[in-house]
């Protein structure tokens, strides 16, 4: 091979591999902006969704409890009280749910709390599923009384569906309401007739007459208790303060 064409193939090795070193570089760079841009889409969507459903504000107005759009556990003379407004679609009322149930239904026998249940409709604009649990709640409420309610909520709960769906209908709404310990034969026409949508409005309305804007959205003692950065942490230092 010539002087000349042995120049030429180191040139051309030389341009092969600045070209490949450049689309490597060039790979990574996208990469890596790729993945900032992933990350904070993240955040900011996980922080849309925690806003939405997460009320931060102090400016609430609500009686302590014996509101006539709720069920309540616990003694009229226990030394402390929490109001808790919710969406039974809402998944942070579900974590919520999940990590002080059983603390503040002990607490409420053992007389150290009352504790009230308000669902309302917050979610409407993800669906029908928010209404229609909260109205078989007021049915269920209205038919079989506040025990068999509260046993109810909690499979609502149980039962939770994803925000984007599928939502349980009505027949599994029926059921959970039967298994509850409501008689089917005077929950369950009502239920499909959607029967409980005017005390879902009503409901509704009450909470953000109260300045309720959020779910959860936890009173302790009338004020607006925030104590926690999850669900779990506010759920657990809620229960320490009334233990």
């Amino acid at each position: 091979m010539s002087k000349k064409n042995r120049s030429d193939d180191r040139a051309s090795r030389a341009a092969a591999a600045l070209a490949e070193q450049k689309r490597q570089e060039a790979k990574r760079r996208n990469l890596m902006i790729g993945g900032v841009v992933l990350a904070i889409l993240v955040i900011v969507t996980g922080g849309y969704f925690l806003s939405r459903s997460l009320d931060t504000s102090n400016d609430v107005a609500a009686p302590s409890t014996g509101s006539s759009y709720g069920v309540t556990i616990g003694s009229k003379d226990a030394p402390h009280t929490i109001v808790v407004y919710e969406d039974f679609l809402c998944p942070y009322c579900g974590e919520l749910e999940r990590a002080t149930r059983e603390d503040l239904a002990q607490l409420a026998a053992d007389g150290k709390v009352r504790v009230e249940y308000r669902p309302f409709n917050l979610l409407s604009s993800l669906g029908d599923y928010s209404e229609r649990s909260a109205a078989a709640f007021s049915i269920v409420l209205d038919k079989s009384g506040p025990d068999v309610a509260k046993k109810f909520h909690d499979l609502l709960y149980d039962n939770q569906p994803e925000e984007k769906g599928p939502y349980l209908d009505d027949a599994k709404l029926v059921e959970l309401a039967v298994q509850a310990g409501a008689d089917e034969a005077e929950v369950k026409a009502a239920i499909e007739a959607g029967d409980g949508k005017k005390w879902v409005t009503d409901a509704t309305q009450a909470a953000l007459d109260a300045g309720v804007r959020g779910t959860p959205t936890v009173l302790l003692d009338d004020k607006v208790f925030q104590d926690g950065r999850t669900m779990e942490e506010l759920g657990q230092n809620l229960v320490d303060q009334v233990s």
